[in-house]
C-alpha cells in the first residue's frame, strides 16, 4: 500500500493567509498530525479525519506517527505553523525517515508544502523591516547549546543584519532575551528600532514598537517574534522600514536622478570591482594591510588575498543586471 506524508505550513494561523495547496492537502488527508495549538487553528477543516494531537516537545513522536500511518497506506498531513521548513516539522521528519531507511523511491511519498513564516507575518504587520538583508535566530536552548546561539547573535549584531528572534522567552527561559539584548548593545545603538509582535494574524495579536535599550522590558513570550532593525531601519507613522539602499545610488530629493559616478542597473562605484580598485590604490599609496583591514572591518588575510588576486578586466558587454526593485 502506498501512503504519503505532506509537511504542511499553515501560515500564521488565519485561513486568509493559508495557501491554496495547504488547504487542498489537508482536505485530501486521511490523518492530520500536529501540535495541539496548531490543530485548533485548522479545526474547521478536520471533519471526518483521524486527528493525532501532540504536545510541544513531542516533535519526533509526531514524525513517527506520521510515518506509521503513511506505511498503512494513509494520506497524512503533518502540520506546522508558519513554514514547515522554518523551525518546523520538515527537518525532524526527514531525520526520522532517514533513520527508518526511507528514500525518495520508497512507497511513502513526501511533499513539503510551504507557508508564510512568522517572520513574514510579523514584518507585514509592522511595515517593511526586511527589505534589506536579514536573518532569524531561535533563542531556544532546548536543543542548541547557548554558546552556539550567543556566537550567532554576536556575529549578526556586528554584521548589521535585521534580525528576527524566534522563541525569545518562555516561563522557564527568561534570561535568553536579556542576554541577546546585551550582545546586540555591544554593536548597535540603544535607540535601534525594535518591533515585538505576538500572535500575528491570530485572535490575541499584539504589536509593540520599542528600542533595543528597552526590548527586554516588553511583554514577550513563546508566541512572540522580536524584529530588531539594522543601523538604517527607522520607524515613522507607526511603520518600521529598512531602506534597500536606493539613496546610495539615486538622489531621492531630485526626482530619483542617478548620483555622480553611479549608473542605473550597474554595481555601485563602491561595489566589489570599485572597492577592489580603491583598495589597491590605497595600498599603492603606502597604506598597510592591517590598517586597511581595520578601516573596512575585514580580516587581514582577506585583504591580503584581494590585493594579491589577478586583476580581471571588466567585460565590454555584460548580461542584464538583477533588478533593484
Amino acid at each position: 500500500m502506498s501512503g504519503s506524508i505532506a509537511l504542511v505550513g499553515i501560515g500564521p494561523g488565519s485561513h486568509d493567509h493559508m495557501t491554496h495547496r495547504a488547504r487542498a492537502v489537508i482536505a485530501e488527508a486521511d490523518v492530520v498530525v500536529g501540535y495541539v495549538t496548531y490543530i485548533k487553528l485548522v479545526a474547521d477543516l478536520l471533519e471526518g479525519k483521524e486527528v493525532i494531537r501532540k504536545g510541544m516537545t513531542e516533535e519526533l513522536d509526531r514524525a513517527v506517527h506520521a510515518l506509521e500511518r503513511a506505511r498503512e497506506g494513509k494520506k497524512v498531513a503533518l502540520i506546522s505553523s508558519g513554514d514547515a521548513g522554518v523551525y518546523g516539522m520538515a527537518g525532524p521528519t526527514y531525520e526520522v525517515l532517514f533513520q527508518a531507511g526511507w528514500t525518495p523511491e520508497s512507497d511513502v511519498s513526501v511533499e513539503v508544502v510551504p507557508g508564510a513564516s512568522a517572520i513574514n507575518a510579523c514584518a507585514a504587520l509592522v511595515g517593511a523591516p526586511l527589505t534589506h538583508d536579514f536573518c532569524s535566530i531561535s533563542l531556544s536552548d532546548l536543543l542548541t547549546p547557548w554558546p552556539v546561539i550567543a556566537r550567532r547573535l554576536d556575529a549578526v549584531a556586528a554584521s548589521d543584519f535585521v534580525v528576527a528572534l524566534y522563541n525569545p522567552k518562555s516561563g522557564r527561559r527568561t534570561q535568553q532575551i536579556v542576554q541577546a539584548q546585551a550582545l546586540f548593545l555591544r554593536h548597535r545603538r540603544p535607540d535601534t528600532p525594535v518591533a515585538v509582535v505576538k500572535s500575528a494574524y491570530r485572535k490575541r495579536e499584539r504589536v509593540e514598537f520599542t528600542t533595543l535599550a528597552h526590548m527586554s522590558e516588553c511583554e514577550i513570550g513563546m508566541l512572540t517574534t522580536v524584529l530588531i532593525g539594522n543601523s538604517h531601519t527607522f520607524v515613522r507613522h507607526g511603520l518600521m522600514v529598512t531602506p534597500r539602499g536606493y539613496a546610495n545610488k539615486y538622489d531621492l530629493d531630485e526626482g530619483g536622478s542617478t548620483r555622480e559616478g553611479e549608473k542605473a542597473g550597474r554595481s555601485l562605484s563602491s561595489g566589489l570591482l570599485g572597492w577592489m580598485a580603491q583598495l589597491r590604490a590605497d595600498h599603492a599609496e603606502g597604506i598597510g594591510v592591517a590598517t586597511l583591514a581595520q578601516q573596512h572591518g575585514l580580516p587581514p588575510d582577506y585583504i591580503e588575498a584581494v590585493l594579491s588576486a589577478a586583476v580581471d578586466e571588466p567585460e565590454t558587454t555584460t548580461p542584464t543586471e538583477e533588478t533593484e526593485g
